[in-house]
């Protein structure tokens, strides 16, 4: 990843994990007070259920004259019963004393003369603690899961961001270089013009075949930029624009000794001239560029129909199926940056034209068109 990748992944990672930590603190805080009012219910009616039952046990004694037998308690549990005669006055009926519950009841109303039954016990303190460890070791272990997981889906988050970067970095490189080719043509040529004073028909077709690959190269990315900006079909004459675009790119294919044949009927189409300018213009410019000198390319139009085909370098099998993503070239034997066939199928399905290619490495490839 580059800097600005890293830190744009960080910033996500750091904000992602700060959220979920904060979300994960306040859910335990929460649960941690909902299970602690619920222990501290439980250990009062505890406490309150076995002095009601010692309670019992004094008043049934009393009332019946039978000896007092007081049961044995839970661990963790004590109880003292109070005789009326010291007099001790509680303010608080239910209280904690160094590290115990404490729950005073008056129940026994002084028979056999005992005036409280005091019991208490240390478990509240005990379950507590335990609590407290459990809700930290799971909140540390519910982090540790969320700090793995997003890093797992910052990393699947960022790999097509990743990828694409990668893409646009290339693309740039890439429209660099073809840049620099017919600019330099271009200021050679005009250097050559002015110094000789003579503008000589090769000096001018170099300028003119440059300022088509500039002007090539604009369309391709104004169409990338600009495609959805509504625009009104027509029907239009194909072979009058297929006549056009094939006279535009004759000084590129004489330059390399390429022959174009074309058979050409008349053919009509339902869509936007510009976009089927382009379209022509991508196909044409691909066959001259990726074809070797001294061959032919092979253009057919009829009705519903249309296919060109060239004697070039080919491609290969495995990229067939991924000529026409962004970015993506058949071949690195020829200049480019992959956007050519990839505004060819964006036009192709915007006007429901079928696009089929074929192509044998090192031979040739062919391009038909039906609709």
């Amino acid at each position: 990843m580059n800097r600005l990748e890293k830190k744009s992944f960080y910033s996500f990672l750091a904000l992602y994990l700060g959220s979920s930590l904060l979300f994960t603190l306040l859910s335990g805080y929460w649960y941690f007070s909902a299970q602690k009012n619920s222990l501290e219910s439980t250990t009062y009616y505890k406490l309150q259920h076995l002095a009601d039952r010692i309670s019992g046990l004094v008043i049934n004694a009393h009332m019946t004259s039978s000896p007092l037998i007081l049961p044995k308690v839970e661990k963790d549990y004590e109880y003292l019963l109070i005789p009326a005669k010291e007099n001790r006055i509680f303010e608080k009926k239910y209280f904690e004393d160094n590290g115990f519950k404490i729950l005073v009841s008056t129940a026994p109303q002084e028979h056999l003369n005992i005036e409280y039954v005091l019991v208490r016990t240390d478990e509240y303190h005990k379950e507590l603690k335990a609590l407290q460890i459990n809700v930290l070791v799971a909140i540390t272990l519910i982090f540790i899961t969320i700090v793995v997981i997003s890093w797992i889906l910052s990393r699947l988050f960022m790999r097509p961001i990743h990828q694409k970067v990668k893409e646009i970095e290339s693309f740039i490189q890439d429209i660099s270089h073809e840049l620099n080719t017919p600019i330099t043509a271009l200021g050679m040529s005009t250097s050559r013009a002015m110094q000789k004073k003579v503008y000589d028909e090769k000096i001018l077709r170099n300028i003119s075949i440059s300022t088509k690959q500039l002007y090539s190269i604009y369309q391709s990315l104004a169409y990338l930029n600009f495609s959805g900006v509504n625009q009104e079909s027509q029907m239009l004459n194909l072979k009058l624009l297929l006549v056009q675009s094939i006279e535009y790119y004759s000084e590129l294919s004489h330059a390399k000794n390429i022959k174009i044949k074309a058979d050409m009927q008349d053919s009509s189409l339902n869509a936007i001239d510009a976009r089927v300018e382009l379209l022509f213009s991508n196909l044409i410019s691909n066959a001259i560029k990726y074809s070797m000198p001294d061959t032919t390319i092979s253009i057919v139009l009829k009705e519903g129909y249309f296919s060109i085909e060239d004697e070039g370098v080919g491609i290969e099998k495995e990229k067939l199926n991924e000529i026409f993503e962004l970015y993506k070239r058949g071949s690195t034997l020829a200049g480019g940056f992959g956007v050519g066939l990839n505004i060819v199928k964006q036009i192709c399905d915007e006007f429901k034209i079928e696009i089929l290619v074929s192509s044998e490495y090192e031979v040739g490839s062919k391009f038909e068109l039906r609709w």
